[in-house]
């Protein structure tokens, strides 16, 4: 788990935040442990700004995985950041209820799950209905 953390922060350095100037990384690990990371990458108009763990999950999807197991977020304030709701969304739609996310607190960092993070999930059985 450090070194997922610190993956995250690694990607910390590819960040393009001069809006905000909140920088924020994320590495995600595969079933297999491959691990994928991503960066925010802010656009002045804030709704086209791509977050780091969209940004992450995505590059892992296009590789082809589809099974995934922890996550880490970290952001420049080392603040223990979790993420937003858009990206919880976006991990339900691949992880389960258990995948763990790890956040960054500097010395220590605070583990949850998707679930408790993201109850009652929005899940493709929805549209079924």
């Amino acid at each position: 788990m450090e070194r997922l953390i610190e993956r995250a922060r690694d990607a910390l350095s590819d960040s393009y935040a001069p809006y905000s100037e909140y920088r924020v990384g994320a590495a995600i690990r595969t079933a297999d442990g491959t691990v994928f990371t991503g960066c925010n990458i802010e656009n002045a108009n804030y709704s086209n700004s791509v977050h780091a763990e969209e940004l992450a999950i995505s590059k892992a999807v296009q590789a082809g995985h589809r099974a995934f197991d922890a996550i880490a977020v970290a952001s420049s304030e080392r603040d223990g950041v979790t993420p937003c709701g858009m990206c919880r969304q976006t991990l339900a739609e691949f992880c389960g209820d258990d995948l763990a996310i790890h956040c960054d607190e500097g010395d220590e960092h605070s583990t949850y799950t998707l679930g408790e993070l993201l109850p009652n999930t929005i899940t493709a059985a929805h549209l079924d209905r």
